[in-house]
């Protein structure tokens, strides 16, 4: 499916802010190409990197877009489906080494910017998510994501204490 034109999203403050969220998604899943290839491999990954904190930049940095999301008005189920990019991504990134290695395939952010283009560039009438649903909604991430990053120290510091009593020292 060819992506839609940001320059065709609606008004010009919103076609510069869908721009921005493309450039913001890329550069966490797609800023570096892998010569030869059309993969590219972004800051999100590299960040998870980071044992509890890179998982909470990241995952802040995705509520950002949802977030964004939210101001042009997309509807409950869309916004859903970006949440649930977001929380399959955070629930897997969480497995030392191989949730990494999942981080350079699923790209959240890109597919989370999918959606919301697609929804903007159609036709589609639909009735926007309500306040309550929206402040429930990312409430829910944003703790979420935190709990993640949380539970990611919490493997780590057991890993470091069964190396320990493995290996006493």
């Amino acid at each position: 499916m060819a992506k839609p034109s940001p320059n065709n999203l609606g008004n010009e403050p919103q076609a510069a802010k869908v721009r921005q969220l493309r450039q913001l998604s890329d550069l966490l899943d797609n800023a570096i190409r892998v010569p030869g290839t059309s993969l590219g491999i972004g800051l999100d990954p590299l960040l998870g990197l980071v044992p509890g904190g890179g998982d909470v930049l990241g995952g802040l940095i995705s509520v950002y877009i949802v977030f964004c999301a939210t101001t042009m008005g997309l509807p409950k189920d869309i916004l859903i489906r970006m949440v649930t990019n977001i929380v399959f991504d955070s629930l897997v990134g969480i497995v030392p080494i191989f949730g990494d290695m999942f981080d350079f395939a699923w790209k959240a952010n890109s597919k989370n910017m999918d959606l919301l283009e697609s929804h903007l560039a159609s036709s589609q009438v639909s009735k926007k998510a309500d306040r309550w649903f929206i402040f429930l909604l990312l409430g829910c991430l944003i703790l979420f994501v935190i709990f993640i990053a949380a539970s990611g120290i919490f493997i780590i510091s057991l890993f470091f204490r069964l190396i320990q009593f493995i290996i006493p020292g």
